[in-house]
């Protein structure tokens, strides 16, 4: 998928692999987390000191990111410096030792992310939440894995894991910015020889779950997250649902924000966002404060969702967010990161491509009722919840 921006001097390349955390076996959990770090520890030409020396000495950049349905290896370069961004990742995708050393180290590095995270409460809160709501289903399965299936990646693994998902029926190639003819010629030569598979991976649809999972941690804070069922990628009702999470904790001006910070000053943070699947979705509510103030917060935002829901969104709420949604939308799409994050991401879940007017069509179309008709029926939903504080019990107020 490329697309050219003549008025820019940028150019964002991305190698998107559709397969992440919900694509692996409960053993090979935190496998495509892990493959991603290896791609950065040196091939058959270059090691690992030679990848980033190749990007710093031309003022590239280059990184990676795994989520729970795709893996994304990604640059961004000057244009005239574009063939080289293209040789290194080409290089990295098809040409990756996985050195025993470089394992062993990687490993560590790893474990010492995992370790992190687990420090940080407000991180580890919301793989909680997953767990609580897909319950043992994949979706459910932190993107880090664990210390006991991390010790099981070797060489062999990781070779294995590629020739299953690293292959031309899911391997998407993305670039954007002031790309030439022959810089997309020789990109689709190079990636022509992804090899295809005869494997199939037949997901199954995960089943929502309103569970509650709670963890004692030293904390200075108690960190809560509500979680209900959302909508999967590419439905049609996302935009009513992406201006319902808005007006619910998407911004300054959200009800929660509104409510629970500004008016009773019950947190620092308090937000909500939505998560979309293949098959199925998630809106969640995340808020922290002190353990002793923790039975008014669910409260409040139980008294929050429950006028939304049994009261609905107001004509101005939904003017201003759409404005609110359209401009963030345009803005967003101002540099050839985001360009070419945007055009692979479609390309791989959804197979398809909207254009920018498109998409504020669709906006522009959400009326009033389809808010409200779905703010009904999934904040009616009990909610999967996850709760971190120092004592690990649940509050009276989560009891009811």
């Amino acid at each position: 998928m490329a697309e050219t921006i003549p008025t820019v001097r940028s150019v964002s390349i991305g190698v998107w692999i559709g397969t992440g955390s919900r694509f692996e076996d409960k053993h090979e959990n935190g496998i495509s987390h892990f493959l991603e770090h290896m791609f950065f520890k040196g091939t058959n030409t270059r090691s690992a000191a030679d990848i980033a020396e190749e990007f710093d000495k031309i003022g590239g950049q280059v990184n990676a990111f795994t989520s729970k349905e795709y893996t994304c290896y990604y640059a961004k370069v000057l244009d005239e410096h574009a063939p080289i961004a293209v040789d290194v990742l080409s290089d990295m995708f098809f040409n990756s030792k996985f050195e025993a050393g470089e394992l062993i180290k990687e490993r560590n590095v790893v474990l010492e992310e995992i370790k992190m995270v687990d420090d940080t409460p407000d991180d580890i809160v919301h793989d909680l939440l997953s767990k609580a709501a897909y319950s043992d289903h994949s979706l459910g399965y932190p993107i880090l894995g664990t210390q006991d299936t991390l010790k099981t990646f070797d060489e062999e693994a990781l070779r294995s894991y590629m020739d299953r998902y690293y292959t031309g029926d899911h391997v998407v190639i993305s670039v954007a910015g002031n790309i030439t003819e022959e810089l997309v010629d020789s990109i689709k030569e190079i990636f022509s020889a992804v090899k295809p598979t005869s494997f199939e991976y037949k997901a199954s649809t995960p089943i929502f779950h309103s569970e509650l999972i709670t963890r004692k941690k030293e904390a200075e804070q108690a960190h809560l997250c509500l979680a209900y069922p959302g909508l999967p990628i590419g439905h049609e009702d996302v935009y009513s649902l992406i201006l319902l999470n808005n007006l619910l904790g998407g911004s300054m001006s959200s009800r929660l924000f509104q409510e629970i910070r500004e008016k009773r000053g019950l947190c620092y943070s308090v937000f909500s966002y939505h998560s979309s699947y293949q098959d199925s979705g998630m809106l969640t509510v995340y808020a922290g404060t002190a353990l002793e103030q923790l039975d008014e917060l669910v409260v409040a935002l139980n008294q929050t969702t429950t006028t939304l829901r049994e009261q609905g969104m107001s004509e101005k709420e939904l003017h201003n967010g759409k404005e609110q949604l359209k401009g963030s939308l345009m803005l967003s799409l101002e540099s050839t990161n985001s360009r070419m994050s945007r055009n692979g991401k479609n390309e791989l879940m959804l197979k398809r491509h909207r254009t920018l007017d498109d998409i504020i069509n669709e906006i522009n179309k959400v009326s009033l009722e389809d808010v409200n008709r779905l703010a009904d029926t999934i904040l009616s939903t009990d909610p999967a919840i996850s709760l971190i504080s120092s004592t690990g019990e649940v509050p009276s107020s989560l009891k009811s």
